[in-house]
């Protein structure tokens, strides 16, 4: 409640907004955005931000599954404070870039941004599992929510849809239709060619709606590759005091991130793009070797740790760090994951120095709960490509084994509690006795490891080691 003589969040935020480096007004939206989450907002509206035309580059931004962003985010004009957290010291920005923000159900807004001939760009964060894509990475046609865009779009291209792919079609659709050229589609997601995926994902949904809008994507998308990075964890009720002690602005949504960040970016902008690389991505040819450093040794590390060390009792992924047996399990995982990367040496080696120092940030608390969310998506980009060559080398990787090993223990209701958008059917096969569930966990992840008896062997002792 805003107390008499003290100002508005809306006027402390103006009033920084007033210094020289934030003298701007909310830019026009030539930015779409799905999936207003923290790591959005640490991340692609930070760059944005920070580039230097970030006056001629407004974001409208669209909530994902719930809707409390927009409601937060609203009657402050999308403003909010980014802290950035070292290791004893926090840094306080206001971010201006998200000129709009709606409810994902306001599906009318977002067809009239993508019909606006100013738009450029639509950029997406709806995690591994909100592709609603299969572990070969097409797209899931028995997904019961695929299935009812699917229907909803055959009836009306303007109806309501849900699902990420469907909300892309039915925006690129509308563009056609209104006339207007083509944009870049930027996800922003843990998944090995991104701008691949979603195109296939967003081509196989115009195939069951109609396959002449496939004509109209065509026209009207450019799909672009990205590798991003920066750890993000949930905002607590004590961060939100921290900002209202240090700045004075009672701030509804604030963000926490670390120092690190890193954006590769590889693929056609033909309506233009924010400097980006002025504010520190990195534009390639290849997105491929910095995607599979990241996907191997980040992500599949917090997915080693977010199951196993969990199990040890540790919550936080820096408390797991600190812990010997978790870090010599760190670097077992990191041994197996590195040897099928195709960059230099001393890089991947620097590399793993700098996400050991990130890991163990005291102030950084990322939850190991929250990483552990999805892993049935997860697991098939960040833990099975190595896995795959390790046994095609005649290996059975011990680090590799233990991910496998602890995630089925998840499964099974030990560590971290399972949230998995595909949390039914894998419980489902994780029950009963555990060499059954061995089995038939692993051939949900891929018939062939399912018939790998060795493999199979391996990870049944270790739940055993797990879970004594």
């Amino acid at each position: 409640m805003h107390k008499p003589g003290r100002p508005t969040t809306m006027e402390l935020m103006a009033d920084t907004l007033s210094r020289p480096e934030h003298a701007r007004a909310a830019a026009a939206v030539r930015i779409a955005h799905l999936g207003v989450g923290n790591f959005f907002r640490a991340h692609q509206a930070w760059y944005t931000d920070r580039a230097p035309d970030a006056a001629d580059w407004g974001i409208a931004a669209f909530t994902g599954r719930r809707p409390a962003l927009a409601a937060a985010l609203g009657p402050q004009q999308g403003l909010y404070t980014l802290v950035t957290r070292g290791p004893t010291t926090d840094q306080f920005d206001v971010i201006a870039s998200v000129s709009a923000v709606h409810a994902a159900t306001e599906h009318d807004a977002w067809l009239t941004y993508l019909r606006s001939p100013e738009l450029a760009i639509v950029t997406l964060t709806v995690t591994e599992a909100g592709y609603r894509c299969r572990s070969d990475a097409s797209l899931d046609t028995t997904d019961d929510a695929v299935r009812a865009d699917v229907e909803a779009l055959r009836a009306d291209l303007t109806a309501p849809v849900a699902t990420a792919p469907a909300r892309v079609l039915a925006g690129l659709v509308a563009r056609a239709r209104a006339g207007h050229g083509p944009i870049a589609v930027v996800p922003c997601d843990n998944l090995p060619d991104n701008g691949a995926v979603v195109a296939g994902a967003v081509r196989a949904m115009a195939e069951l709606v109609d396959p002449s809008l496939l004509d109209d994507l065509d026209r009207t998308a450019s799909f672009v590759t990205t590798m991003v990075d920066r750890i993000t964890p949930e905002t607590t009720d004590d961060d939100r005091a921290t900002v209202r002690n240090e700045t004075g602005i009672d701030d509804a949504a604030p963000v926490v991130t670390e120092p690190f960040s890193e954006w590769v970016i590889s693929g056609s902008f033909p309506a233009g793009r924010p400097r980006w690389e002025q504010a520190g991505a990195t534009i390639v040819d290849d997105v491929a070797p910095f995607e599979q450093r990241k996907l191997r040794l980040l992500n599949g590390g917090h997915s080693l740790l977010a199951y196993a060390a969990s199990i040890r009792g540790h919550v936080t992924v820096a408390d797991a760090v600190a812990d010997p047996v978790c870090r010599g399990w760190l670097d077992q995982w990191w041994d197996e994951a590195a040897a099928g990367l195709s960059l230099p040496a001393a890089d991947i080696a620097a590399y793993r120095d700098a996400l050991l120092e990130r890991f163990a940030n005291p102030r950084i608390r990322h939850l190991l709960a929250q990483i552990a969310a999805d892993g049935s998506a997860k697991l098939p980009v960040r833990i099975l490509p190595t896995l795959r060559e390790q046994r095609g080398a005649g290996t059975v990787p011990p680090g590799a084994v233990r991910v496998l090993a602890a995630w089925i223990c998840h499964l099974r209701g030990h560590g971290a509690p399972v949230n998995d958008a595909d949390g039914e059917r894998a419980r489902a096969a994780a029950s009963g006795p555990v060499a059954d569930a061995v089995a038939a966990v692993l051939t949900m992840l891929d018939p062939a490891l399912g018939a790998d008896d060795a493999l199979a062997a391996a990870v049944a002792t270790r739940i055993e080691d797990l879970t004594r």
